[in-house]
């Protein structure tokens, strides 16, 4: 007899005397199994990092359907990513074989478009619509606001869109949008640009990601009896990563699920950091109220992290006052608590950066694959100096969430800028840039430049004095020549990071990106601020694009085992057996752009994105910071961010890399009789005549620049015990390293 051989589920058959739990539940632990067995009603699992929440999913699933609760196809399972949809039906087809591909498990979006291949033609869709990438979408944008006369350099494709996809997200049709949620961007148009763009996408027979949610929900609203026949159909419904969802993805859950009651989100509210992508950790925060007589069951049994690295995490993201309250807690108590979570100053960003990765060089030494350890960093423009050292050593690496640093678009085109001031008639550079900002060279003028190039056998550059052009592509192309001569006449005199401010500033490169309204144009404008601390340490343009050249050349080996480097973002549901978290000062993380733009609601966020940091090692955890780090090509001081404040004192051992006798719990300031034979005043008149040095002109910048090596060296490391009972002290210090700094800077 088939499993499923029944009419229909009976939901009040009492199981008999004789009735055998499967197996698969003894592979539960309390908490677990209660989550699974709790199949009616609304259910809300607060799942910890590492508490086993895919298997409480796909468990749940299965106990479902061995109970005869339901058919496969009247169970609806949503996640958010292809992976860990493709991971649940791998372990659902493990569990129950073939009727795993009959549930309805997929992401959001999948879900979506197969509800609006079978229903679209009520919005005016054919089954075979094509789903436009945003690539598509930027060309369809642009192309109407250019018919409309619009300044796209100005407001850019990239900006509109994301502004239409923020409406999309909150479930917002163009007659949806009110005067309030309105925006003053594009003089105030882009409501009208929404609306014309969504017919324009009907007449193309076209959806783009945001419509996979929007117009099912559109569907519903519009027509009852599909959304009937839904609610219907779907006995069960379980979310993943609930904390996630946004506002339409809310909405759908809630339709679907009234009829039947029997929703199940599984999600973790301490580990909601994408609102910048829309998501609503308010979802999470309210499902009780939403559901009054929903059961909360909390998972804190963690099976992936050792008891200091979850004690470090927890005490840390219980200063967040958004969130409902758990506790992790080693699945094994009996277990050893292992390392604490290793706090550590450092003098500079540079110098972070190196013992960083002189401590992964000695655990590679000790047998840790590179492929268990990972460098996580808040910003992307953090990356690069990591990957100047982990070229320069030799190891192995893969970028996740983004281009290596040289591989970026920004980077190689400022690169080529620099190779056309260096070399006028490198063709290569001269077409990657000429119309880097817009200048109106398009493929026909380009055909001119080509054809007058051959024809006098000359470059591309020379040829623009030659072509015949239209007088105001003359003019401006006229303009960029006198640029280029203006920064070979500036680079005789001028070091390579001065000359690049001036051609990237005075072409309207950076400004274009600072126009640029999309989520990437900001971290572009970091890269190539960055770029200029990189050119730093060159004395010549022509140096520096030799390096870069041996960098991109070397840059593609491909090794098995290879270091992780990668966005505190970008690391979600990831572990590693040991994590490095470098970076954790102010305005760095905390990101002050968070700050300015959520206040505390930001704060909060950026706290959880620390707790996810923490949470993705196994075994080991090192957070570190500088007091002084190079952004944007100047040095800046900063002060170690609140987070490590707050970390449990219990929890952590602050560690001193230049103390011989080993690890301490207080660290004495940099300049104490402790690091140094001679006595405090004496070597602060020894930093003294050092910066006085600085005031000789018969000192050249490299010398300067040794000299101030040779300080950093001897004021290398200094690290704060950062608990309560050293709070007064620690600001002291801060405060005599921050003044000490200062005075550096100044003279230099």
């Amino acid at each position: 007899m088939d499993l499923f051989d029944i009419e229909e589920p009976d939901f009040n058959n009492e199981k008999d005397s004789f009735h055998v739990a499967p197996a698969f539940l003894d592979e539960l632990n309390q908490e677990q199994r209660q989550a699974v067995e709790t199949t009616e009603g609304p259910v809300l699992v607060l799942s910890g990092a590492g508490t086993g929440k895919t298997k409480v999913l796909t468990t749940r699933i299965a106990y479902i359907l061995h109970e005869k609760k339901a058919r496969p196809w009247q169970i609806l399972a949503v996640t958010f990513t292809n992976k860990a949809s493709k991971e649940m039906k791998e372990r659902l087809e493990r569990m129950i074989g073939a009727d795993a591909f009959s549930v309805w498990l997929g992401t959001f979006h999948s879900i979506g478009i197969r509800i609006l291949r079978k229903h679209g033609h009520l919005l005016g869709f054919e089954p075979n619509f094509i789903v436009l990438d945003p690539d598509d979408q930027e060309r369809l944008l642009k192309q109407m606001m250019q018919e409309c006369g619009v300044d796209i350099k100005k407001y850019t494709p990239a900006a509109l869109l994301e502004v239409i996809q923020r409406w999309k997200d909150k479930g917002l049709l163009p007659n949806s949008v009110t005067s309030t949620q309105n925006t003053a961007f594009c003089e105030g148009r882009a409501l009208f640009f929404y609306e014309k763009y969504q017919h324009r996408l009907k007449e193309l027979n076209a959806v783009d990601f945001g419509d996979l949610l929007l117009l099912p929900l559109s569907l519903f609203q519009s027509h009852p009896n599909i959304l009937e026949e839904y609610q219907k159909q779907f006995h069960y419904i379980l979310v993943d990563e609930y904390q996630d969802t946004n506002v339409v993805q809310y909405l759908l859950l809630r339709m679907l699920a009234k009829h039947h009651g029997n929703i199940c989100c599984v999600g973790d509210d301490d580990q909601s950091i994408y609102s910048w992508r829309g998501a609503e950790v308010e979802n999470i925060l309210s499902f009780q109220k939403v559901f009054p007589n929903a059961l909360v069951i909390r998972l804190e049994r963690n099976y992936r992290s050792t008891a200091h690295i979850l004690g470090a995490a927890s005490g840390l993201i219980s200063c967040n006052q958004g969130r409902l309250g758990k506790t992790l807690k080693p699945a094994d108590e009996l277990k050893e608590k292992g390392e604490k979570v290793r706090v550590t100053g450092f003098w500079s960003g540079s110098q972070e950066a190196e013992s960083v990765v002189t401590e992964i060089l000695k655990e590679q030494q000790k047998g840790v694959s590179l492929s268990d350890m990972a460098i996580l960093v808040r910003a992307t423009f953090q990356t690069r100096q990591f990957e100047e050292v982990l070229m320069r050593t030799g190891i192995p690496y893969k970028i996740i969430g983004g281009f290596k640093f040289y591989e970026r678009e920004e980077i190689k085109d400022a690169v080529a800028y620099l190779r056309l001031v260096l070399n006028p008639n490198d063709d290569l550079a001269f077409l990657r840039i000429v119309n880097k900002p817009k200048r109106g060279v398009g493929p026909a003028a380009l055909e001119v430049l080509n054809k007058t190039a051959q024809e006098k056998h000359i470059s591309l550059f020379d040829a623009i004095s030659w072509a015949p052009l239209k007088p105001l592509l003359r003019k401006t192309l006229e303009g960029f020549i006198q640029l280029i001569k203006n920064a070979k006449e500036k680079s005789l005199s001028a070091y390579p990071a001065e000359v690049a401010r001036f051609v990237l500033q005075e072409s309207g490169y950076i400004q274009m990106w600072k126009q640029d309204k999309s989520v990437e144009a900001q971290g572009r404008v970091e890269n190539v601020m960055e770029l200029y601390t990189v050119l730093d340490d060159f004395k010549s343009i022509d140096e520096f694009i030799e390096y870069a050249s041996l960098v991109t050349d070397t840059d593609e080996q491909v090794a098995s085992d290879q270091l992780v480097v990668m966005t505190l973002h970008a690391s979600k549901g990831l572990e590693f057996k040991h994590i490095y978290l470098p970076g954790w000062e102010e305005g760095l993380f905390p990101h002050q752009k968070a700050l300015d733009e959520a206040g505390e609601s930001g704060l909060e966020e950026e706290r959880r994105l620390a707790y996810v940091g923490i949470t993705r090692a196994r075994e080991r955890a090192l957070i570190s910071h500088a007091f002084n780090r190079r952004i944007y090509g100047q040095t800046q001081n900063a002060l170690p961010s609140r987070f490590i404040d707050e970390l449990p004192e219990e929890h952590i051992l602050v560690f001193d890399p230049t103390n011989k006798r080993g690890q301490r719990d207080f660290i004495e300031p940099a300049w104490s009789n402790k690091y140094f034979s001679h006595t405090e005043s004496e070597s602060w008149s020894r930093y003294e005549s050092k910066i006085n040095n600085f005031d000789q002109p018969n000192k050249s910048r490299w010398e300067r620049e040794s000299l101030n090596s040779d300080m950093d060296n001897e004021f290398s490391f200094t690290s704060f015990n950062l608990n309560q009972k050293t709070k007064v002290q620690n600001s002291k210090r801060i405060g005599n390293v921050f003044i000490m700094n200062c005075l550096v800077m100044e003279r230099c």
